[in-house]
């Protein structure tokens, strides 16, 4: 079952924050990397490269969770645990990419290599603390 992310901290998702998201490896091992994300409705989406790890952790074990720091307070915080949802490839991808770094950089992003595949997971939230 769904749970919604409360208004008071949307600006953690909505402001161009680095996130951290952690997935599920193969042998149940967490791993952790920091991302880029942004919300849709009560969803986070998350975008990276086919086939780095967090890629190949998420098609194989959806469970997922992101965890975001208040840059202006350390004490305010909001953790997301969900599961990916859906994750969309192509063109999609690539545009999301772009909209992302201009949130978090002001200019389009320049650091794929040319046979990068983006990718989009979208996370809906299954359990939700907020705190601050």
């Amino acid at each position: 079952m769904s749970q919604t992310i409360p208004p008071s901290h949307y600006d953690l998702l909505d402001e161009p924050v680095v996130v951290m998201l952690a997935t599920v490896m193969p042998d149940g091992q967490p791993q952790v990397t920091p991302v880029w994300c942004d919300r849709h409705e009560n969803q986070i989406w998350v975008n990276s490269a086919a086939g780095r790890q967090k890629d190949r952790n998420m098609r194989h074990n959806d469970r997922v969770t992101v965890a975001i720091l208040d840059p202006q307070n350390p004490y305010r915080y909001l953790e997301v645990r969900g599961r990916v949802v859906e994750i969309v490839e192509g063109q999609p991808a690539f545009d999301h990419i772009h909209k992302l770094a201009h949130d978090y950089f002001g200019r389009p992003f320049t650091f794929n290599s040319p046979d990068e595949q983006r990718v989009i997971y979208k996370i809906e939230p299954v359990h939700v603390n907020a705190g601050g």
